[in-house]
């Protein structure tokens, strides 16, 4: 009997430090800022340079985008994830794929120029390709990254809207 008091109370105790650690990590006015991104409207197609995509970390701008092996998306929805104290915030608004291929959560995963990957070994490139498969599974994909010098797309309303409705 007293085992399982004790147990009980070890158990309430780590739940209570997981709430404080997670629960409340967005700090005061935390839920506001997850309503708020919740409220976004979907975004237009667009592509972007790394120095647009850099805007779009959920601390200048509630919306939170990444890119994985040169395709952009929307992680808004995961802000818990990654925003700027989620675990993976390292991320938003920056190229993840060498820290999702080398499972490295350090700033040294990242470039701050376009990365193109060509160093990565062939069971690395296959993970970054089977990251870029699960966020096209929960994520709204909303452009490409463009390499230095390339051309942004044109995209048409027609086309965001066949897209956005086929990947839902």
């Amino acid at each position: 009997m007293l085992l399982s008091v004790g147990l009980l109370a070890l158990a309430l105790l780590a739940a209570y430090r997981l709430y404080l650690r997670w629960g409340t990590r967005n700090g005061p006015g935390g839920a506001a800022r997850q309503g708020e991104a919740a409220a976004l409207p979907r975004m237009k197609r667009r592509d972007f340079s790394l120095e647009q995509l850099r805007e779009f970390d959920g601390a200048r701008n509630p919306r939170i985008l990444l890119a994985v092996n040169g395709k952009v998306f929307d992680v808004t929805k995961g802000s818990k994830f990654y925003g700027p104290e989620g675990p993976y915030g390292i991320f938003a608004g920056r190229d993840a794929s060498r820290g999702l291929a080398t499972f490295c959560l350090d700033k040294d995963a990242l470039r701050d120029e376009y990365d193109d990957l060509s160093d990565l070994n062939a069971v690395q490139m296959e993970s970054v390709r089977e990251w870029e498969m699960q966020f096209k599974e929960k994520y709204d994909y909303v452009g490409r990254l463009l390499k230095p010098g390339e051309e942004p797309s044109e995209y048409t309303d027609e086309e965001d809207t066949k897209d956005h409705t086929k990947q839902e």
